[in-house]
């Protein structure tokens, strides 16, 4: 009877391991996901990003192409997103604070009118993680996204010195300051790269929102003789187009592809692709990818770049430039990829 009892209870412990081992064996992930089980965890809060803009939306495709890539970024990685509108800059820092009282776990700002607000309210808010594109805040909680405009301006006054029947061409800029030499230095290293006897004028508005003051300053560089006459004047550049199609003479756009707006006069467009950068921003944020610290934008990276050299357009290639000039702009575009062409920053050390 005892020895019954033993082997008896022998047998019901090996049936017992038996069991636990084929239950582990069906209790595998893999047999899980092959079987329907559930495996996946529960989805977290989202994460939310604000941009603060220092100016209202649709006055300047600068900051419209901004709100689109955010809002790109928001549905493809499930992110919430909001957009706080500034009157003028001097809204800006009251802004990023309700962004911050608000707890967005990434704040974005933009232009060098939003740095003081901004290096501001990052000293006082240290782990709070902030980005701010087209100009540098030196800060251990922002990364600030830059553009190498100056390699896109080269293409340009590339484009200008191959078409110009005169040999003298205009630059109307917005102001003398240190962020829009890129452009000036870039067109003309572009310019006089295919052209060295060109004449090049520059004028300065003084202002980035006075298209009157831009116009009269084009009609007086074509008085001078100027059949090309970049806009680099921000909201002034309508004023530009204005004069151009008034005298006939030819001009440019920036940011967007301006071109489509008079596709007569305005014959090239130099690119700065912020919704690219503002999408990659927040993409790198949404996936754990984000760091702190300066990032640089150029040709390589789709951040600038030329209508019908870097980017189609849907516009007509004027006759002024031809499809002949085009392909040497490709090729130069490719030199400047490959190094062959280096284009000097003025602001590099």
């Amino acid at each position: 009877m005892k020895k019954w009892t033993a082997l008896t209870i022998v047998l019901l412990l090996l049936a017992a391991v038996i069991s636990a081992c084929g239950g582990n064996n069906a209790n595998k992930p893999d047999d899980a996901a092959k079987s329907g089980g559930n495996t996946a965890t529960a989805e977290g809060p989202k994460k939310r990003v604000a941009l603060v803009t220092p100016e209202k939306i649709g006055v300047n495709q600068f900051f419209t192409q901004m709100v689109e890539g955010l809002e790109k970024a928001g549905s493809e990685f499930n992110l919430e997103t909001k957009v706080i509108e500034s009157t003028d800059p001097t809204q800006v820092e009251q802004n990023l604070r309700a962004a911050v009282a608000e707890k967005y776990d990434l704040i974005i700002t933009a232009a060098f009118s939003a740095a003081d607000a901004l290096k501001k309210v990052a000293a006082e808010n240290p782990n709070q993680s902030f980005a701010i594109i087209d100009t540098v805040v030196d800060a251990p909680n922002v990364r600030s996204i830059e553009f190498r405009e100056h390699e896109a301006a080269y293409l340009l006054g590339a484009a200008a010195g191959l078409s110009t029947k005169t040999g003298k061409v205009g630059a109307v800029v917005a102001m003398d300051v240190p962020l829009l030499s890129k452009y000036t230095s870039g067109f003309e290293q572009g310019l006089k790269s295919v052209k060295p006897d060109a004449t090049l004028l520059i004028n300065y508005v003084g202002s980035f929102t006075d298209p009157a003051k831009a116009k009269e300053l084009a009609l007086l560089q074509h008085s001078k003789g100027a059949d090309f006459i970049a806009g680099f004047s921000a909201v002034g550049d309508s004023g530009v187009f204005e004069a151009a199609k008034e005298k006939g003479f030819y001009t440019s756009g920036q940011d967007t592809d301006r071109t489509v707006e008079d596709p007569e006069h305005v014959v090239l467009s130099q690119l700065k692709e912020t919704d690219t950068v503002t999408y990659e921003t927040a993409k790198d944020f949404a996936q754990g990818n984000f760091t702190f610290g300066s990032v640089s934008y150029g040709l390589k990276e789709n951040g600038v770049g030329l209508t019908f050299v870097t980017a189609d357009s849907p516009s007509p290639l004027s006759p002024f430039i031809g499809q002949e000039n085009v392909d040497k702009l490709k090729k130069i575009r490719d030199d400047i990829l490959s190094g062959a062409i280096v284009v000097k920053n003025p602001l590099a050390p």
